[in-house]
């Protein structure tokens, strides 16, 4: 074979490998060369129907800031919350290899979109594109409706199993004008509730006798909660506790005081939401405060950037 065909062959087969290689990347990773996608995505969105609808990022991201935050609200927490929630749905997508999400914050995150407003467009519109990275690769965009005063880790406030990611920080947050009912809560369970709870986990202790809080981080919040019954006594994670019990009565596992009176466990607490990443009545109060969306979203995460991903 001569040179030159040699050559020939060999541009080829480099010309092929690196198509294949640049083609497996752009499905694989969100995030492309220079943190750009070709394009806005398009993903279908599972309704509560069980029907799917095909939407642009965008608009499913203008739905889920309804959703998820109230109307009336500064326009740059709206702004926030479409940075964490673009961010969010992204990672959900590249981690699950789909295009689809459900319209339900218990799966991922609830999309509303009845309830969008002028000024909600507006901010999506203001965000479009932008995202939060570390080392180039999406966040998890975890967000909450109030840390209580103090956010908390992701091993702590999710029982989250992986390593802790060097992005999730806790730091003081202005919660204080969330709505009294979230700033301080009471709430009440049976022994009978909380030993079904239990058993849907896996637990059988038999009749419940005495219920304690086993350990706490530095923001307050419990660890693990050590169940005493008739037959076994167990400790289990306090995040996946309140998640199974019921995470809208149960607010947060940032517990005050818990007492017994008969049969029935009294839990007083604030906050509320699993307290990790950016609380939504912090970044209230930082719009209030004429804090930019980036700046918001930057103030709950450590060393991340936010890049525009697509036109």
């Amino acid at each position: 074979m001569s040179f030159k065909k040699i050559l020939i062959n060999t541009i080829i087969c480099t010309l092929i490998v690196v198509t294949l290689f640049g083609c497996q990347q752009s499905r694989i990773k969100g995030i492309r060369e220079k943190g750009k996608l070709e394009e806005e995505p398009l993903l279908k969105v599972k309704l509560p129907d069980g029907k799917e609808k095909q939407l642009k990022l965008e608009e499913y991201i203008t739905g889920v800031v309804a959703g998820e935050m109230d109307n009336n609200w500064p326009k740059s927490a709206y702004g926030a919350q479409a940075i964490l929630a673009r961010t969010f749905a992204l990672k959900y997508l590249e981690e699950n290899n789909t295009n689809v999400i459900s319209s339900s914050f218990e799966h991922a995150q609830e999309y509303q979109p009845q309830k969008i407003t002028d000024i909600i467009r507006q901010a999506a519109k203001e965000t479009r594109g932008q995202v939060a990275i570390y080392k180039n690769e999406y966040i998890k965009g975890w967000f909450h409706a109030s840390a209580g005063g103090q956010t908390t880790s992701a091993k702590v406030g999710l029982a989250f199993e992986d390593k802790e990611p060097a992005y999730v920080k806790s730091v003081k947050s202005p919660d204080n004008m969330a709505p009294d009912d979230i700033k301080s809560w009471q709430v009440s369970f049976t022994g009978t509730e909380l030993k079904n709870n239990l058993a849907k986990m896996g637990k059988n202790i038999g009749e419940l006798r005495n219920l304690e809080v086993d350990d706490r981080d530095k923001t307050g919040r419990v660890i693990n909660f050590k169940f005493t019954g008739s037959k076994d006594t167990v400790k289990v994670k306090a995040a996946n506790f309140r998640k199974e019990l019921d995470p809208k009565k149960l607010k947060s596992i940032k517990i005050k005081k818990l007492t017994k009176n008969n049969n029935k466990y009294n839990f007083a607490g604030s906050g509320f939401g699993h307290g990790v990443g950016m609380s939504q009545w912090g970044a209230y109060a930082m719009a209030k405060n004429n804090k930019s969306p980036s700046e918001i979203v930057k103030y709950y995460y450590n060393n991340i950037d936010i890049v525009e991903i697509y036109d």
